[in-house]
């Protein structure tokens, strides 16, 4: 669609009265002004979860089991290979800020989505090529080859890469707007369509868990027992379907029109405060600030920050540049509104929140490569049915299941019966229970390691055959990981599109998202400088100790829980000293 034909015809149909049944700050896919019998609703966002849900079983289905491919096909020894799948996913998640970049700036949501879910659906076609051409992988070798295990060579592992970056641009694309798309099927100002958009999280995040628990049971039992080429092709082909019913709703949609890239605007505020430093020393007040914005699309001014407030002060006509009808007009590298000033304010209180989720994901890191790795060793039969060692990964996913079922079904009504106006917990709140559970589950996976190792030991446990210990030993660090995982993201992604301004929802989404991808660069990081410094992580995982590994990981998290209370004690202080959010996030607030 044409930006300057859909702000023409959107500003007709304002003029026109438009009625009630129109939606005031969305279009539908001809430019007009949504209305909301034809146009948006669960229908709409419903298309929109169905290219989550595939996203979800190809990365997942690639992740959990990729670390096995690494070490057994590709010969990688142990800790390569985890970093390389930490540093896959890590890049996946950090990419989700390009998508929003180029989603708020030039695609819009709706573009930003189909084009990065085919990226998607090509690399992972590509992917399941590569693993089917025997010359893109070294030659076979167990317990009776003649020497060594051949690792594969560059060029065998620089296909892989291209095939998995690939991937990672594709989901980093997408993923950033598909959460803000589905929200934009729902209108605000209709408390009917606010009460839905609050339950669209939750089932957001139940299609990331279907997605997650098929790419870990039957996507992973067709790579072991099919082959991994068919498994991927699998993926590739419901990506491919899942754009097409996505297509398919193009007219049912509504789209929000873009206000410019939210970075950019982040960066004049930076700009304009720098430029203005020496030039104001006085406490600032509210009516000495430029104001460009209706009464009733205003952020109030708050007193944090009032370095920033600097941005806003008018200094005359040095402030101003030649706009396009010749008349001066206010540049906006120079002089920004209190409203814009107060949206840089909110994004920088999201910030404390932000750095101390990050060490959470690198333990989640670790449910996905050591974890895995341990399952590969231990007894997995389970009657004449022997377990995929990537498919322990059901137990983590079960939990967050059940977990989300347990708070909705059980804990929310009795929260509400005993105390009144009591929702549940706050999104913060979450956050911390999620902490916790992360570092309950890292000391019993320690605890497991010991035990496991003590069996290798007795057991002369170096060959390729499984120890006499049952892989079920490994449940609980799943099950606590997975209801902190629960937890903690249903209450980043609250914490993060509630408190952001309406013009960054798609960058806040990346925000949010970048915590997982530097909880997995730390997690790179930490297994590189443990491996170079002491022995704890050997080229196999049964000459390591894995256990001291996970114990420092709780350490760090004990610190970690910390500082993130003290942030959370900050980011909940009065509302006098904070912006007005809008309603939605007030009431999200108010919860027990």
């Amino acid at each position: 669609m044409d930006g300057k034909k859909v702000q023409e015809r959107a500003a007709w149909g304002a003029s026109d009265g438009g009625g009630g049944n129109l939606v005031q700050d969305a279009v539908d896919y001809r430019g007009c002004r949504a209305d909301k019998s034809s146009t948006g609703g669960w229908v709409a966002a419903a298309l929109a979860l169905g290219i989550e849900l595939c996203e979800r079983l190809s990365t997942m289905g690639i992740a959990v089991n990729l670390v096995t491919y690494l070490t057994g096909t590709m010969h990688l020894p142990s800790a390569a290979a985890a970093n390389v799948v930490t540093d896959f996913m890590g890049t996946s998640f950090l990419l989700c800020l390009l998508g929003g970049f180029l989603a708020d700036s030039f695609l819009g949501r709706y573009l930003t989505i189909a084009i990065f879910a085919l990226v998607q659906a090509i690399g992972t076609g590509l992917l399941a090529m590569s693993t089917e051409l025997r010359q893109l992988r070294p030659p076979p070798c167990g317990p009776g080859a003649a020497g060594p295990c051949e690792q594969a060579t560059g060029l065998q592992m620089g296909v892989l890469y291209v095939c998995l970056y690939l991937i990672a641009l594709g989901t980093g694309g997408l993923k950033s707007s598909v959460s803000g798309f589905g929200t934009d099927q729902f209108d605000e100002r209709d408390a009917r369509e606010r009460a839905a958009m609050g339950l669209f999280f939750n089932r957001f995040f139940f299609f990331i868990s279907v997605g997650t628990l098929l790419a870990v049971t039957v996507l992973v039992y067709v790579q072991d027992h099919v082959g991994r080429s068919w498994a991927y092709g699998i993926c590739a082909g419901a990506m491919l379907v899942a754009i097409a019913v996505f297509l398919s709703g193009t007219r049912r949609y509504r789209y929000k029109r873009s206000s410019g890239s939210p970075i950019v605007h982040i960066l004049q505020v930076l700009v304009a405060a720098a430029r203005k430093r020496n030039i104001v020393k006085q406490p600032l007040t509210a009516s000495a600030l430029y104001e460009d914005r209706p009464e009733h699309a205003r952020i109030p001014h708050t007193a944090q920050f009032p370095c920033l407030d600097r941005a806003a002060v008018m200094a005359g006509d040095s402030d101003n540049e030649v706009g396009h009808d010749g008349r001066p007009t206010p540049n906006p590298w120079k002089l920004c509104s209190v409203s814009r000033v107060e949206e840089v304010k909110m994004v920088a209180r999201l910030m404390p929140v932000w750095a101390t989720t990050i060490l959470f994901w690198t333990i989640y890191a670790q449910m996905i490569t050591f974890s895995v790795e341990q399952a590969t060793t231990m007894d997995r039969r389970m009657g004449g049915f022997e377990i995929p060692a990537a498919s322990l990964t059901v137990f983590f996913v079960g939990a967050i299941m059940l977990t989300l079922a347990f708070y909705d079904r059980v804990f929310v009504p009795l929260c509400r019966s005993l105390v009144t106006g009591r929702q549940g917990f706050t999104n913060l709140e979450k956050i911390g229970i999620g902490l916790v559970l992360s570092i309950i589950g890292m000391a019993a996976a320690a605890i497991c390691e010991k035990k496991r190792l003590a069996v290798a030991a007795t057991s002369g446990g170096a060959g390729h055959g499984s120890l006499p210990i049952s892989v079920f030993m490994l449940t609980p660090q799943f099950l606590l990981v997975g209801a902190g995982e629960a937890f903690i993201y249903t209450g980043q992604l609250d914490f993060f599109i509630t408190r952001s301004p309406k013009s960054m929802k798609t960058m806040s989404t990346g925000l949010f998202l970048t915590t997982l991808s530097l909880g997995f660069f730390l997690s790179s990081a930490l297994v590189s400088l443990v491996k170079s410094c002491t022995q704890w992580l050997g080229d196999t995982i049964n000459h390591s100790r894995l256990d001291y590994f996970y114990w420092l990981l709780a350490v760090l998290s004990v610190v970690n829980l910390v500082a993130y209370l003290v942030c959370a004690m900050w980011a909940t202080a009065p509302a006098s000293s904070q912006a007005e959010q809008p309603q939605s996030a007030m009431a999200t607030d108010e919860k027990c």
